[in-house]
């Protein structure tokens, strides 16, 4: 007897619907020694291992495990089949070729995926949100998924979702939705006021932070116009601090923006029982990281740091220890939003439109420059921010100098409470607004992110900015990259203030942003 289910592999980011034929059929003889269970289509490891699984969890839910040969097909056949979360839909072919399932064709198109237990427990998967949004695009009524993942799945509208304790709980569902009976358990309700509820739920916010007037107003630069930052400071002068709280004055997440965080980080196993994602992520990876922990990578590729970060903030502390190839490998990501990963089987894309935080010493001990005596040569600092390539510099939008804090600004002596993350991000949400109607059909939702073309479009300047922008290029030596971020930088800051054209002040401010000798960082 043939019986078919559906199931669903997770690519990269997405998801490909898999069909499932179980067939039973008897031996030809007594004499017969070919395997009594077999899986074909390219099934990987895990999946060959699942044949074991599936008949200790189909004896131990109840179920008589039939003494047939059974063969299973997963198309397409050309398609490498990895992971545990074909158990469960694969259990549920078997016991329909065996009769112990009514047709499920009656329920309308199903879907389902899961890890089996032993016991006939639905062990969580990765990747259940990719899944969901693959099966709404086929026509899928119903999804099956394992209780854990019923929340991330659940967030995807016109699609039914049913959390699933174990395999006999799912061949009840099917037999209920065949007949036409009230199912024994309730389909999950997606919570419609998630992400509204979460909008201010950041911990950090910036009201915290005493003095630092200058970098707070470069962080929210950086944030108005997604550019990319530096902090260059002594220890304990605030670098990291200011840091995590740079989420905190980022634009909220729009509902596609949550999904889209969420796929990423579902195929990475980090969504946990939570659901939705509802909040810019903030990575810090160790400077200790390999290029393939920072990029994506591995036999089958999964997404990097940088692809976690996307949509929110990547933060490197301590640039100069980190290895300089893995910091190179950042360059193509930063100017294409993307990363490519490519294997002998399989190419695969990770978006990765991630905000760059980094951090760093004036030089090996901390304290040049600083009221603190500085113990090392110009030899040693050279060596140390030489570490970090040109070009690399000259795709940072904005490098700051970040002093030690002063004591009356610790103590809030005559100083004026700092403003909180709320205020700072309505300022940011306005300066946002007017990009997106700037941009608006092009694909392009911040200034950062401008063409040559749009730059010449929307960065036009007057004769006193011209000039003052032409003293600066020759007197520091900048780049033809580095002149385009200055106006980058200066369209923000002019978006910001709610000016339609950029003027000297503006211009004059994205200068002090980039006031260091690009010689210097050769």
């Amino acid at each position: 007897m043939l019986f078919s289910t559906r199931s669903a592999a997770v690519f990269g980011i997405d998801a490909l619907i898999v069909d499932i034929e179980a067939n039973l059929r008897p031996s030809a003889s007594e004499q017969d020694q070919s395997p009594n269970f077999t899986i074909v289509g390219l099934p990987d490891t895990a999946v060959r291992e699942s044949r074991e699984r599936i008949r200790a969890a189909i004896s131990n839910s109840g179920f008589f495990f039939p003494i047939q040969k059974i063969t299973v097909n997963l198309a397409p056949a050309d398609l490498r089949k990895e992971g545990a979360s074909f158990d469960l839909p694969v259990a549920l072919g078997i016991l329909g070729a065996n009769g112990d399932l009514t047709d499920s064709e009656n329920a309308g198109p199903m879907l389902s995926v899961g890890e089996l237990s032993l016991d006939g427990r639905v062990r969580p998967i990765r990747g259940a949100l990719s899944i969901a949004l693959a099966a709404r695009e086929s026509g899928v009524h119903y999804l099956l998924v394992p209780e854990d993942n019923a929340p991330e799945a659940s967030v995807v509208r016109g699609i039914t979702v049913f959390p699933i304790r174990d395999l006999r709980q799912a061949a009840e569902l099917i037999c209920d939705l065949s007949a036409d009976r009230p199912t024994s358990i309730e389909p999950m309700i997606p919570d419609a006021d998630l992400l509204t509820r979460h909008r201010e739920g950041y911990i950090a916010d910036f009201s915290e932070v005493r003095g630092q007037q200058t970098a707070k107003r470069a962080l929210e630069v950086a944030s108005a116009g997604g550019h990319n930052i530096l902090f260059i400071g002594p220890p304990g002068s605030g670098k990291t601090m200011l840091a995590k709280r740079l989420p905190s004055i980022l634009p909220p997440l729009e509902f596609e923006e949550a999904l889209e965080i969420t796929k990423i980080h579902s195929v990475a196993g980090l969504t946990g029982k939570a659901g939705l994602i509802t909040e810019r992520p903030f990575k810090a990876p160790h400077h200790t990281v390999s290029q393939a922990g920072l990029i994506g990578g591995g036999s089958v590729p999964k997404p990097g740091e940088v692809s976690l970060a996307h949509l929110g903030v990547l933060f490197l502390d301590e640039l100069p220890e980190f290895d300089r190839s893995v910091l190179e490998v950042l360059r193509q990501p930063m100017e294409d939003k993307n990363v490519t990963i490519s294997r002998a089987a399989t190419s695969l894309t990770f978006p990765a439109d991630f905000t760059l935080v980094a951090s760093m010493n004036p030089c090996p001990c901390g304290y040049f420059g600083s009221t603190r005596e500085c113990k090392c040569s110009m030899l040693q600092i050279q060596r140390y921010v030489g570490k970090i390539s040109g070009p690399l510099m000259d795709r940072i939008d904005i490098h700051i100098d970040v002093p030690a804090v002063k004591f009356a600004e610790l103590r809030d002596k005559g100083t004026e409470p700092g403003e909180s993350s709320a205020e700072i991000r309505r300022r940011v949400s306005m300066a946002r607004q007017r990009q997106l109607e700037r941009f608006q059909g092009t694909g392009i939702f911040s200034n950062s992110a401008m063409s040559p073309k749009q730059i010449r479009d929307f960065c036009s300047l007057d004769s006193d900015s011209e000039m003052l922008l032409e003293r600066a290029m020759q007197r520091q030596g900048l780049s033809a990259r580095a002149h385009d971020r200055i106006l980058k930088v200066s369209r923000t800051i002019a978006d910001l203030a709610g000016a339609d054209n950029i003027d000297a002040s503006h211009i004059s401010e994205a200068i002090n942003y980039r006031s260091l000798d690009r010689n210097y960082w050769k």
